[in-house]
């Protein structure tokens, strides 16, 4: 951009009658109008530039910026423009919800919601909410994420719509005029994050403002249900997010804030005419060394240069009201800031720079004698946004509140049973501080500027009603020994993490998983648990821990079932996470659960209040069935205790998945239309068995020759279980996989190392017709000559395979997932296998029954739904576990009959595009 000539301020807070009136005091309505702040001024063009309000391409050589946000606009829009400026975006914050930073990344075609500039080096996105940020903007951003839990500040049943501005795809449309919202050049459009409407940013303030959730609202778990006391836990601990990947970007916070600032602006500064200075906003910033750089001429004026570090900061104010003070070395070391300022130039109108120029620079506010506040009242409930208070040198916290109340309507409220609560709305974590009876206004709010002048425009000041705040963390704690009492449970707490039974009690056991969930009611005992648990064996087995919320059923409305997602990160390559990141913004992230962070207990721990609720397991078949063990040994504990499942195939068979129509395996499919067709799919039983593994003979490797039989052993099926040449295959792929793990990161791959053991096998004759014998329904069964006995219990085996055939057969019962039996199939090798899986042949039918028995000879290669081992000399029976276990299959009717679909969610591409 060329220089300037031209500039036009819009509505800068400063000059606001709101912030600056002679006035003793001002009331704002909630929801009133506000300025959008920007400060635009004429600029040459020197690329192909778009317009960010009407998205349309700016033609000729000039047009419109904000010198602080980056806003880009035609002269006709200027009067249109809605959007406010990143500078006055925090005072704009409904309620601040602080956003959850994964980490940087490379995001291709999005756009900094701080800068508005395209994301071409690694940057941060939000978990929970469509925000991405630069390394270097991430201070700047506000904290404005999506309210998913109450946590004893705000109770609203009522939500309204959460815009988010740009990242839309090219083909979104928006819901009032119909016409084209997206961009994939500017940031431009809006979006509600939770029901997922499009509009213009001048169509979306004539929406109406409440939130219904969109297509999805029988699915989501509505904010207003679910409470977590969250004070001292972090957003990433809040919401179960993995912190393995997080480490690496914390450590280099400290860095970024600099760093990444030098080299976009240094190459701003190539011209020989200006100079690039080092701009601080406070002791904190030089504490850190985090500074932003600034270019300005090497003639340069004070307000000149003071203007310049505001707009690096994102300050809209007035810049007569800060200066910049110099600091060297030695005073950077011992923490006093030396003003030379004064001493150094005889006018305002004077250059800064002199004969030397200094290292550096420090934003500071000048001192004054009174000063106007915003106090807002959004926890009370009166109405209003916030209101305008005068206060000078004499001004304390109680005279505040005392001024206060009147113009709330409280005026006959004690101001005793009233606080002022300072609140730090920053884009990582929102701190909350009570402010002390006597404490002088004004000297906090000059210690606030000298920590961070950005800080101090990220700061608000709530009246709270005082109440006594009850407090109850519930902290999920597994990789505990099983089968113990509460009280031995509550030994072991105390012995490992010292835990202080006053104000921590152990509220639910779970004594056959080995786990307990904890009600603390002390924020730091919490945290303190939370982190020791981290480094803590109980018989050389690590524990774990997981902050879990609490779902109050009584506000879950009669028509919504909530869908309790349960994800494996590490089936299907890298497709798990990018469903996590999908599924956590479609629906509400406390009920998306990653199975390596504690399995599916503390899921459905989370849900075991709520009167009906659906599951969507999204993993290969071996993560399906543990699921659905899980689900069978805590069913007494639910009130909805035969939940359906649904499934999405992330594995290499994937079986169960082709079944029930969920495909052969998940391939990149829009994450919105997965959570549709699960809302529209059918309820089926389906069988599940249980295997008594009893072993007769001692396990080899015994010491001293001595030893006694392996302890029965029970497993349960749903797919199949294979003796022989079957599970051999797959006890060799399970060896490969364990020697090279990282390999194993696709279903290609996979099935190619199967083909390969397969044809290591191709000469192998194994006579296991003579070494097991078969006992169905109580009778006796002959073997043919075979090397593989399998046992199915849905029409699909070895990635699709129909193993049992579709030829009729009077002896034997057509096949059903339901029908309470299982198929008992042979094959006679490797050769015969890959015939079955290629169509050409099917197994051996050998029986079909309810009850089994298999006797085995000599040790035998075993393997259920995919796992495999050597199972000793002994017996194995098959019989029917409990009851059936309701399924989810996907139906046949396509979307097309809902005609609104489209309309409803086209953005639908641009969230999976996120997580892809």
């Amino acid at each position: 951009m060329a220089d300037g000539t031209r500039s036009v301020r819009s509505g800068s807070p400063a000059s606001s009658p709101l912030l600056g009136g002679r006035g003793r005091a001002a009331v704002v309505a909630a929801g009133g109008s506000s300025l959008p702040g920007h400060g635009f001024r004429r600029v040459t063009l020197t690329k192909p530039t778009f317009c960010h309000y009407c998205t349309d391409f700016i033609w000729g050589l000039a047009g419109y910026q904000c010198e602080v946000c980056n806003f880009m606009s035609h002269e006709k829009c200027l009067k249109n423009v809605k959007i406010p400026c990143s500078c006055i975006a925090p005072s704009l914050v409904r309620v601040p919800v602080a956003h959850c930073f994964g980490p940087p990344g490379h995001y291709k075609r999005k756009f900094c919601t701080v800068c508005r500039k395209s994301l071409e080096s690694p940057a941060f996105r939000c978990e929970v909410c469509e925000l991405h940020v630069h390394t270097d903007c991430i201070l700047f951003a506000c904290s404005d994420c999506r309210q998913c839990h109450q946590d004893g500040h705000q109770d609203h049943d009522t939500y309204h719509h959460h815009w988010r501005e740009g990242n839309l795809s090219s083909s979104a449309r928006c819901e009032v005029c119909k016409k084209t919202c997206g961009s994939s050049e500017v940031l431009s459009g809006m979006r509600c994050e939770w029901c997922g409407i499009l509009a213009h940013a001048a169509c979306y303030i004539i929406v109406t403002p409440e939130c219904t959730f969109g297509r999805l609202r029988n699915m989501i778990l509505p904010p207003s249900c679910v409470q977590l006391f969250s004070r001292n836990f972090s957003k990433l601990h809040c919401f179960r997010i993995s912190e393995s990947l997080q480490t690496e970007a914390d450590e280099d916070d400290d860095v970024d804030g600099s760093t990444q600032g030098s080299v976009k602006d240094v190459q701003i500064s190539t011209d020989s005419s200006k100079q690039t200075l080092k701009i601080f906003d406070g002791n904190d910033a030089v504490k850190r060394n985090q500074f932003r750089l600034i270019s300005v001429p090497r003639i340069a004026k004070n307000e000149e240069v003071v203007e310049a570090a505001l707009r690096a900061y994102y300050i809209n104010d007035d810049q007569q009201e800060y200066e910049l003070q110099t600091f060297t070395q030695q005073a950077l070391l011992s923490d006093d800031v030396i003003n030379r300022n004064d001493a150094a130039e005889d006018s305002n109108l004077g250059s800064v720079f002199r004969e030397s120029v200094p290292e550096a620079w420090i934003i500071r506010a000048k001192p004054k004698d009174e000063e106007v506040i915003r106090i807002y009242p959004a926890w009370l409930k009166v109405g209003m946004a916030y209101v305008s208070l005068r206060v000078n040198k004499d001004s304390t916290t109680q005279t505040v509140i005392k001024e206060v109340l009147p113009l709330l309507g409280r005026q006959m409220e004690c101001p005793q049973n009233f606080k002022l609560v300072e609140v730090l709305m920053g884009s990582k974590q929102v701190q909350r501080m009570i402010l002390d009876n006597q404490e002088l206004i004004l000297n906090r709010l000059k210690d606030i500027r000298k920590t961070s002048v950005r800080q101090m425009n990220q700061t608000r000041f709530y009246i709270v009603e005082n109440s006594q705040s009850i407090v109850r963390v519930n902290l999920f704690v597994g990789g505990l020994p099983p089968q113990l009492s509460p009280e031995e449970y509550t030994n072991i707490l105390k012995d490992e993490l010292a835990i202080k039974t006053n104000v921590v009690s152990v509220s639910h056991v779970y004594q056959a998983q080995g786990a307990v969930v904890l009600e603390i009611s002390c924020f730091s005992e919490a945290e303190r648990i939370y982190m020791l648990v981290k480094d803590t064996t109980v018989n050389d087995k690590p524990l774990n821990a997981v902050v879990i919320p609490e779902v109050m059923a009584s506000k879950i409305p009669q028509n919504c079932c909530p869908l309790l997602v349960f994800v494996n990160p590490k089936s299907g390559g890298l497709k798990g996470r990018d469903l996590l990141y999908s599924f956590r913004k479609l629906l509400n992230p406390h009920q998306v659960f990653e199975l390596t962070n504690g399995g599916p207990l503390p899921g459905f721990h989370t849900f075991s209040k709520v009167p009906s609720f659906r599951v969507l397991v999204c993993g290969g078949d071996g993560t399906v069935g543990w699921v659905l063990g899980a689900l069978e040994e805590i069913r007494h504990k639910l009130v909805c205790s035969e939940p359906s499942v649904a499934i999405l195939p992330l594995g290499t068979g994937n079986d169960l998945g082709r079944v029930l129509r969920w495909g052969a395996g998940y391939s990149g499919e829009d994450p919105y239309s997965v959570l549709v067709s699960v809302d529209e799919a059918d309820d089926v039983l389906m069988d599940r068995w249980t295997i008594l593994l009893d072993a007769e003979e001692p396990s080899e490797g015994a010491e001293n020759g001595i030893a006694e039989p392996e302890p029965p052993k029970i497993v349960q099926m749903n797919n199949y279980c294979g003796l022989g040449i079957d599970a051999e295959l797959s006890l060799d792929f399970h060896h490969a996989r364990e020697e090279e793990p990282g390999k194993f990161n696709s279903r290609f791959h996979n099935k190619g190392v199967y083909v390969k053991v397969g044809l290591q096998k191709i000469s192998h004759t194994r006579n296991l017709h003579k070494d097991i014998k078969l006992q169905v329904d109580q009778h006796e069964v002959e073997l043919p000559s075979i090397e593989g006995l399998i046992f199915i219990n849905i029409p699909s085996w070895g990635s699709g395979a129909d193993l049992w055939g579709s030829e009729s057969d009077n002896r034997f019962e057509k096949p059903r997932i339901d029908d309470g039996l299982l198929e008992v199939v042979g094959v006679t090798g490797v050769v015969h296998m890959g015939q079955v899986q290629g169509g050409f042949r099917s197994g051996i039918r050998i029986a079909q029954g309810s009850y089994f028995r298999v006797t085995l000879l000599k040790p035998i290669p075993v393997q259920v739904d995919g796992e495999p081992w050597i199972q000793a000399p002994g017996q194995i029976i098959i019989s029917a576990a409990g009851p059936k276990v309701h399924m989810l299959k996907k139906s046949k009717q396509k979307q097309k009959k809902t005609g609104s679909l489209k309309e409803m969610r086209v953005d639908s591409m641009s969230v999976s595009e996120g997580g892809r």
